[in-house]
């Protein structure tokens, strides 16, 4: 497990779900491989590979996740980057399921900024096919190669309004309004979001038994009130549980005999 971002959920749901499937996990942070002071990234997947079975990296840059994979020969899992987080929307995916019985027919909503995990969404849309509706301010919106994809796909819109978003929606998600390492941006962004919080009064435009999801860690005050995400229609617990349940998932199936 290579980080050269901090985590919570990811790296707990990896090395216990190694653990629990009989498996061990390595904490590598960048600091602590040869990456860290210009080691190529095609060097570092060739020799790890004849170490480990398989590698999960949460960075920066996406290219340096296909980079690894491009020359690693076991495994690689993308635990984050700037662009996509595709082991959390598995796991919101999954969370859709256990609480509303699946994805068919239902509407998505999220509110917020256009970042990696709303490119997740759209990724997800785009193999699962549920209608997903985007609020984003100007400036704010979701890579576009992303979004004609899920175009093209399903039924996918993106709008600066959040009560448009949200208005009929199963499922309301948000994320921080500055993710890591745009924490110098953080005072412009919370003027640029004035208006996108996730409170009771746009949660009642959802449909009744809409349920809220936030990948955490969440600003109470910013992107959601406290009394929605620690409401009767949260299930970001059950959320973050569900990575663990997803970590090992990935792992059985792309390691697993």
């Amino acid at each position: 497990m290579i980080f050269a971002k901090s985590s919570t959920r990811t790296r707990v749901s990896f090395e216990v779900g190694a653990y629990q499937l009989g498996g061990r996990a390595l904490f590598l942070s960048s600091k602590d491989i040869q990456i860290g002071r210009g080691e190529p990234i095609s060097d570092t997947a060739r020799v790890l590979s004849r170490y480990v079975d398989g590698i999960m990296i949460r960075t920066f840059d996406h290219a340096e996740v296909e980079e690894l994979a491009r020359f690693a020969t076991v495994p690689v899992i993308n635990g984050l980057t700037d662009l996509t987080h595709p082991c959390q929307v598995l796991a919101d995916v999954f969370t859709i399921k256990e609480h509303l019985g699946g994805w068919d027919g239902k509407r998505v909503a999220w509110v917020g900024d256009g970042n990696n995990m709303a490119n997740a969404w759209l990724e997800a849309a785009t193999v699962l096919g549920f209608e997903l509706r985007l609020a984003c301010p100007e400036g704010f919106e979701p890579n576009h190669a992303k979004f004609e994809a899920a175009k093209n796909s399903g039924c996918v819109m993106v709008t600066e309004v959040p009560e448009e978003a949200v208005e009929g929606a199963h499922v309301v998600n948000t994320d921080v309004w500055a993710s890591m390492g745009q924490e110098g941006e953080a005072e412009a962004r919370r003027n640029a979001f004035k208006g996108y919080t996730v409170d009771s009064d746009l949660m009642r435009l959802a449909d009744p038994k809409a349920i809220f999801l936030h990948c955490l860690p969440a600003h109470r005050g910013e992107e959601v009130t406290a009394d929605v995400i620690d409401g009767p229609q949260s299930r970001v617990w059950d959320e973050a549980e569900n990575r663990l349940h997803v970590q090992k998932a990935l792992l059985a199936t792309l390691m697993g005999s």
